[in-house]
């Protein structure tokens, strides 16, 4: 269809008020809240994310396009919620204690949104009982902890076991992130999975809902 053709290339420049207006037009044509993601915006941050993988792309670029999407969404969500559409999962974000760096968090988060899932940003600096009451509170499958200092990866260790304290670590996937962090790290930690770019991120988060999903049939 012309416009979610239209609305690729929108969020493919950035151009967010392009990107509302071609959503909108999508919408009065017939199409779904949850095609106009599944076959415009998903698409079209997928590309970003290809690209900014093959050097063609960097970060501005990638903040201006995940902007443009946050403008099709301020359409889509009440549209969603009265459809009663379920997104592709819940994930809380945020920066561990003592780094206040926030791009990366911010790219995944942007990039999962564009993916279909909901975020739930906590912001940065973000102790592990915050962790842990926001668990409880937001009930998200997944949690992501992003770090970019090796002297705070050490807290991702600490927010996994208060979650584990708490009884809530069966309950989430965790996934990490971040310049310093490694797989070799995740997994001396227990995370669930460790995520290089913003666009591994979102496949690993849609591969820890399938598991989940799994597990629980299994249960």
């Amino acid at each position: 269809m012309d416009q979610l053709s239209s609305l690729r290339e929108a969020i493919l420049i950035g151009d967010g008020g392009a990107a509302a207006r071609a959503a909108g037009e999508a919408l009065a044509a017939g199409v779904s809240p949850v095609d106009v993601i599944a076959e415009g915006i998903s698409p079209a941050m997928g590309e970003v994310g290809q690209l900014f993988e093959e050097g063609e792309y960097f970060v501005p670029e990638l903040l201006i396009a995940a902007r443009a999407t946050k403008e099709v969404f301020a359409i889509l969500r009440p549209l969603l919620a009265e459809t009663g559409a379920r997104p592709a999962g819940r994930v809380l974000l945020a920066t561990v204690e003592g780094d206040l760096h926030d791009i990366g968090k911010n790219l995944v988060g942007m990039m999962l949104e564009g993916a279909g899932f909901e975020v739930v940003d906590l912001g940065v600096d973000i102790p592990a009982s915050r962790f842990v009451s926001a668990v409880e509170a937001e009930r998200p499958q997944i949690v992501g902890l992003s770090a970019l200092l090796t002297t705070t990866m050490p807290a991702m260790k600490t927010t996994l076991e208060a979650l584990d304290a708490a009884g809530l670590r069966s309950q989430v996937k965790v996934m990490v992130g971040g310049a310093p962090v490694t797989q070799r790290y995740a997994d001396s930690i227990g995370a669930d999975g460790y995520g290089d770019t913003a666009t591994a991120a979102v496949e690993l988060a849609r591969s820890l809902i399938g598991r989940q999903d799994a597990e629980a049939s299994q249960g």
